[in-house]
């Protein structure tokens, strides 16, 4: 019973988003109260564990969306000053080829822009510009929404990542190295899966060597950074070192037609400097230990004490989320942000109005999905100190057993499919995925990679994601018709997760 009980806000979320097609905030908020009812009445969660537990929410939500507005925020300064637009139409400069346009724009350039930006950014550049290229509707939005999936753990200048390590309190030295492995293996594939389908098994065949030097060129980066301590721009780096990579391949693989004209480099050069400011100030808090320690100087720190449930679940005392505000990831993206500002206000790109616009579509974009994170975070907080979490991992512990390890990428994927994001799952879930391995005797590091790794794959299908894709590509009405196309690719890169997931386990990984 209990285990039912515990089981419902997840129902609902699912229900009201996959059902009855509601937002991830409505959803959201349902849950959270649906949570706390039966923490209350079921549970035996009383006034003090309330409070705590709402307290706790809200140190995790300032340092999850820290992350989300100032990416956005970094994103906007670009867009604003048509630095993504230049970036875009120089690269179908490079080659004619539609297999190789698909893999350098749709693959290469959207894991690129999921690295700065993310929230469904990928495919709503895109998808208007394979649309212009000759693609057909339906494979504009398919092709961005495949080619992005393995960049968003370690996107969005880690916001996912961050949400991770949030809900479970784990480091980064503890979670990056399983999460950045499955992922690295499955951008290769991913390529594979662009170039099917641009242009079908012809172009696999004859694009075989161009995808495996981008995906493993990428996947190396990504990996390496991601497990450097600098997982904040490890999908970042790895799209622009795919950009860099991309124009020789280009070269080589460029279609019929030889003369595929000239860029404009100057235009090209400034468009990407704010991408350079990024790299720069993130290197210079990361490598430095002198600028990083003076930077964590300030603390944001909540001690909270033991409490527990009148059922006798029992949380012991401890502090909560530590941030230190201005070694943030938040803050080295507001820093770039403004250095970005600068340098495409020296070069004369903004128009009247700019920072205006800047913030208010940053606003307008951001304010959703903030919410849905906040109302997530505090739905997952609430089940975590009630002992709703640990009540649904015994129960998943006892019915799955040795195949959990399978499991659980498929557990990511149904958190972040029903969310919306990555970021959504990894906070629903992270810990539930934490408790269960803990039960199970298994890693505690590979579940949680598998966890983040399936989220992160599976977040393409997400009904919210897919509107916004559809309705830039003239698809608006026939989302069915992409989610359909999806599943198939998403499926198999899932059972990729599960199998690397459980070779991890038997081979005693981590």
């Amino acid at each position: 019973m209990n285990f039912i009980l515990a089981f419902i806000p997840i129902a609902l979320v699912l229900i009201l988003m996959v059902g009855f097609r509601w937002g991830a905030a409505r959803s959201g908020g349902v849950g959270y109260l649906s949570a706390l009812v039966i923490a209350i009445l079921g549970f035996g969660a009383g006034v003090g564990l309330l409070a705590y537990t709402h307290t706790k929410a809200l140190l995790l939500t300032i340092d999850v969306l820290f992350v989300i507005w100032a990416a956005f925020l970094l994103y906007r300064v670009a867009d604003e000053a048509g630095a993504i637009t230049t970036i875009g139409q120089a690269l179908p400069h490079l080659t004619a080829d539609k297999g190789m346009q698909a893999l350098i724009i749709g693959w290469v350039f959207a894991s690129f822009l999921q690295g700065v930006g993310g929230f469904g950014v990928p495919v709503a550049v895109i998808a208007p510009i394979l649309v212009g290229l000759g693609f057909s509707p339906l494979q504009a939005v398919v092709i961005p929404s495949l080619g992005h999936g393995w960049a968003v753990t370690f996107g969005s200048l880690g916001s996912s990542f961050i949400a991770l390590m949030a809900s479970t309190g784990l480091p980064a030295e503890i979670l990056a190295p399983p999460a950045a492995l499955f992922l690295s293996l499955a951008g290769p594939v991913t390529g594979f899966f662009v170039a099917h389908a641009a242009d079908g098994s012809q172009a696999v065949r004859r694009l075989t060597i161009p995808i495996l030097v981008l995906g493993f060129s990428m996947s190396l980066t990504q990996y390496i950074v991601a497990t450097s301590g600098m997982w904040n721009i490890a999908a970042f780096c790895a799209g622009m070192v795919g950009l860099i990579i991309s124009i020789p391949l280009a070269r080589r693989y460029h279609g019929k037609q030889l003369d595929n004209g000239l860029l404009d480099r100057r235009a090209l050069l400034i468009a990407v400097s704010g991408y350079v400011a990024l790299i720069l100030v993130t290197l210079s808090v990361q490598l430095f230990p002198s600028v990083n320690a003076f930077l964590g100087q300030v603390v944001l720190q909540v001690e909270f004490p033991e409490i527990k449930t009148a059922l006798g679940y029992l949380t012991p005392a401890g502090p909560g989320r530590v941030i230190a505000p201005f070694r943030h990831a938040g803050a080295i993206l507001t820093v770039s942000s403004i250095i970005a500002y600068l340098i495409y206000w020296q070069s004369g790109l903004y128009q009247s109005g700019a920072p205006r616009r800047i913030i208010s579509g940053m606003i307008k974009r951001v304010m959703s999905s903030s919410v849905s994170i906040a109302s997530m975070v505090a739905m997952a907080v609430i089940m975590q100190h009630a002992g709703m979490t640990d009540t649904l991992a015994r129960g998943l512990a006892s019915s799955m057993g040795w195949a959990y390890p399978i499991v659980a990428p498929w557990i990511g994927a149904l958190g972040a499919f029903m969310t919306g994001s990555n970021t959504n799952s990894n906070v629903v879930f992270g810990l539930l995925q934490l408790r269960t391995a803990q039960l199970l005797g298994y890693s505690a590091a590979v579940i949680l990679g598998a966890q983040t790794a399936g989220a992160a794959l599976a977040s393409i299908l997400a009904p919210t994601k897919i509107v916004v894709g559809a309705s830039t590509a003239g698809m608006a009405g026939k989302e069915g018709d992409v989610l359909r196309k999806l599943l198939i690719y998403t499926g198999l890169l899932l059972v990729l997760i599960s199998i690397l997931a459980m070779l991890s386990i038997w081979l005693g990984l981590w």
